[in-house]
């Protein structure tokens, strides 16, 4: 068998554009033969694979794990490229098995998520594999791992898994003791998707730039200088009553805050109760969105 060289290497990336892992691999399984290596990469479907990855997968799900007492919990979103694709079985396992991976597995980045092993096998390598059998470009967007001493995670996916929250509870008591109150909080979590946890976790710096912003306008509308900064202050107030979650509405009683549901739950549960973090993804959420419509992409196809 011919020795595998970094030239050889080269000159099937060029002739092929694939990485440079897959053409090695792909030399080392023919010989060294190039024009072999690139049938290999062809017919074992990652040509097909990179071929996808330049179509805009902005579908997709989410799916989130937790170990047995929710005092960990992960959530994966995966893109795929048409919402058709996101209710196929196969991709579906393949989604709950990335977020098992992400909370039993150590990783910080979403490259070394890539790098991880998945069964034997790295976890960008079973990707590169499901988009050539599955047929749709797909990428695996982010992860989150919560893990703090003294949590219970529970969570809640909407619309069969386009919105996944996880919300953090400190507390002394069982995960299923506050199960309840975690769902309902991870429900207004889902719905009204709140940018920070309480008042105290906005950063001065969002403050100061959304009073900018807001005096401005104040100032636009014609208001006279000398009285915008308490017209702002006012504003401020009641959008922070909109970013928050412990300050909004609770969605299932309008009369209360979230922090007044919790604080009634925990009292009649006899156990303290206070929510300290959340997770909230939503799948697509700023990607750009395919314009083409079902009708149009056949058309597509059937011009090639």
């Amino acid at each position: 068998m011919a020795e595998v060289t970094a030239k050889m290497v080269k000159e099937l990336r060029e002739m092929t554009g694939s990485g440079m892992m897959d053409c090695k691999k792909a030399l080392v399984e023919v010989g060294g033969d190039i024009n072999k290596a690139a049938d290999w990469l062809r017919e074992n479907g990652i040509l097909k694979a990179q071929k996808k990855s330049s179509r805009i997968a902005a579908e997709g799900l989410v799916r989130m794990e937790f170990n047995d007492d929710h005092t960990e919990a992960a959530m994966v979103e995966v893109n795929s490229e048409t919402d058709f694709v996101s209710k196929n079985e196969e991709f579906v396992e393949f989604v709950e098995r990335l977020a098992k991976q992400a909370l039993d597995k150590v990783q910080d980045t979403i490259d070394d998520f890539l790098e991880g092993d998945l069964d034997g096998t790295k976890v960008k390598d079973v990707l590169t594999e499901k988009i050539a059998k599955i047929g749709e470009n797909m990428n695996i967007r982010r992860f989150a791992k919560m893990k703090d001493d003294g949590v219970k995670y529970i969570g809640y996916l909407h619309g069969g898994g386009r919105i996944g929250a996880i919300v953090g509870l400190k507390t002394e008591a069982l995960w299923d003791e506050v199960e309840q109150i975690g769902k309902d909080v991870a429900m207004q979590i889902a719905s009204m998707a709140p940018k920070f946890v309480s008042t105290a976790d906005v950063a001065k710096e969002w403050i100061e730039k959304e009073k900018e912003i807001l005096k401005e306008a104040v100032i636009n509308e014609g208001k006279k200088p000398e009285i915008a900064d308490r017209i702002v202050e006012g504003k401020i107030q009641k959008e922070l009553k909109e970013v928050c979650l412990t300050e909004q509405a609770f969605v299932k009683d309008g009369d209360i805050s979230v922090k007044e549901y919790v604080a009634n739950a925990a009292k009649e549960l006899g156990k303290d109760v206070e929510i300290v973090s959340m997770e909230r993804y939503e799948v697509g959420e700023g990607l750009e969105k395919r314009e083409e419509d079902f009708a149009a992409e056949v058309a597509a196809q059937m011009n090639k």
